[in-house]
């Protein structure tokens, strides 16, 4: 039975550079209180006239043009995002007009920072089941828009930047997805979550909410901090085990780059050494469901990722949501 293999690559990263150093211009911060905390020193912010869909129509098209297909060639389109273009319709409908996939179905998936492996889990499944030969799953997110620029919302603020990334995938023998492991928790979705506007309230977007700053983001840093290095521990040691593998035969670990502390504390936890690991957080900051896809690309075309290599995918967002994947390149 095939599985699904990237057939192609591509990123978008607006040109904006927000240093650490800006950010503390705007609110209590600086470079060193940041880098020490999370190992960013840089993020990117669109610029006026960037949206989430047209960030994620460029990544796509330079993934089509690494894969060497089409847009019209396409069978599917899955997008992953936690910042949407619009409340309805789905972004990926906007992406899919833009690049002109027109036609084919277009599925949006709303699990914030996990969104790409759960985007993964779903067009790994269609192509074992012959359903779609060409499915395109792009990741975008847009957060410089929605944050709390002051001295109240820094601890969330540093961490997010813009971007988007996407991979194109169809049917392989001997490699590809090797398998995806899925996870949440609801316990813990409001230690990490935008509260409004949203239909729980009436009116969906009452004022109080902007007057108590209830639609920025909010977290529990210690709890998240916590169960994200919990979490991708055991999905890693899951996706090991499942595929018989050993941490010495992973050749490249792309895990969620929302952390880099969190990231050195699962690799370190495994052994995998430095060489083996992307940080793509120091000059992204944390991309959410795009983060993976940004640094997978970044890895495929600055050669560290070649074939027969063996790839180590986890992630951790709000929800809770957590999963981990392996890929044979």
């Amino acid at each position: 039975m095939p599985s699904a293999c990237v057939l192609g690559t591509g990123r978008y990263l607006p040109e904006r550079v927000v240093t650490n150093e800006e950010l503390a211009t705007r609110f209590t911060t600086s470079d060193e209180w940041i880098q020490q905390r999370s190992g960013i020193k840089e993020r990117r912010y669109a610029s006026r006239g960037e949206t989430p869909a047209s960030m994620g129509a460029q990544a796509s098209r330079q993934a089509l043009e690494a894969a060497g297909l089409k847009a019209e060639e396409l069978d599917f389109l899955i997008c992953a995002t936690q910042t949407p273009e619009y409340l309805f319709p789905g972004t990926g409908c906007v992406i899919q007009e833009q690049i002109g996939a027109l036609g084919i179905g277009a599925l949006d998936v709303r699990n914030q920072c996990t969104g790409f492996l759960y985007g993964l889990s779903i067009a790994d499944a269609y192509i074992r089941q012959g359903l779609y030969k060409r499915i395109l799953l792009v990741c975008t997110e847009m957060h410089s828009r929605g944050l709390e620029y002051s001295d109240e919302g820094r601890h969330v603020t540093v961490l997010f930047g813009d971007g988007a990334g996407a991979v194109i995938l169809g049917p392989g023998e001997g490699k590809g997805v090797m398998s995806v492991h899925l996870h949440a928790d609801g316990r813990y979705a409001r230690d990490l979550m935008v509260e409004g506007p949203g239909f729980t309230f009436e009116p969906w977007c009452d004022p109080k909410l902007f007057e108590e700053g209830r639609h920025y983001p909010r977290m529990n840093g210690k709890a998240v901090f916590k169960e994200a290095v919990s979490c991708m521990r055991a999905v890693v040691e899951e996706t090991l085990a499942h595929n018989s593998l050993k941490p010495e035969n992973v050749d490249r670990f792309i895990p969620h780059q929302a952390n880099r502390r969190i990231n050195e504390a699962v690799a370190q936890h495994f052994g995998i050494p430095e060489e083996k690991c992307n940080h793509s957080i120091e000059r992204y900051g944390n991309c959410a469901a795009a983060s993976v896809p940004i640094a997978l690309d970044e890895d495929v075309r600055e050669g560290r990722v070649k074939s027969g290599d063996t790839l180590m995918f986890a992630t951790f967002a709000a929800g809770f949501t957590w999963g981990g994947a392996a890929l044979r390149w």
